[in-house]
């Protein structure tokens, strides 16, 4: 019986652990997309969620549309993010994820692409 018990203990704190490694991710890059690789085919991406980490480079709020936008930069380039979220600070590191969105694609180019924010950490 005490055997069982410490069987049982086990697997729930590596059930714990597991959860706990899975939260961080993110913050390892781990399951992060490179913007490079969504402005290099953003067609591609179109529709898809993605969660992108960078550092904030610029900001800015449109109060009569109650809409801020701002761009996110990687080692691997930049794109423009929209939200009705708080406006983020310029230098912040944040972790994004959302939705992937073209103002048009034309012969299977994306253009305007920006990402359509759904969660910031």
């Amino acid at each position: 019986m005490v055997a069982g018990n410490y069987l049982g203990h086990r697997i729930a704190m590596a059930g714990i652990a597991l959860c706990l490694a899975l939260a961080g991710c993110d913050r390892l890059g781990i399951g992060v997309t490179p913007i490079g690789d969504i402005t290099k085919d953003p067609a591609a991406f179109e529709g898809k969620e993605v969660t992108l980490r960078g550092e904030i480079a610029e900001s800015n709020k449109i109060p009569l549309l109650n809409v801020t936008v701002y761009a996110i930069k990687d080692a691997t380039g930049q794109i423009w993010v929209t939200t009705t979220l708080d406006r983020p600070a310029v230098g912040e590191t944040v972790t994004v994820r959302g939705k992937i969105e073209n103002a048009a694609i034309l012969g299977g180019r994306g253009f305007g692409v920006t990402v359509a924010e759904r969660e910031r950490r």
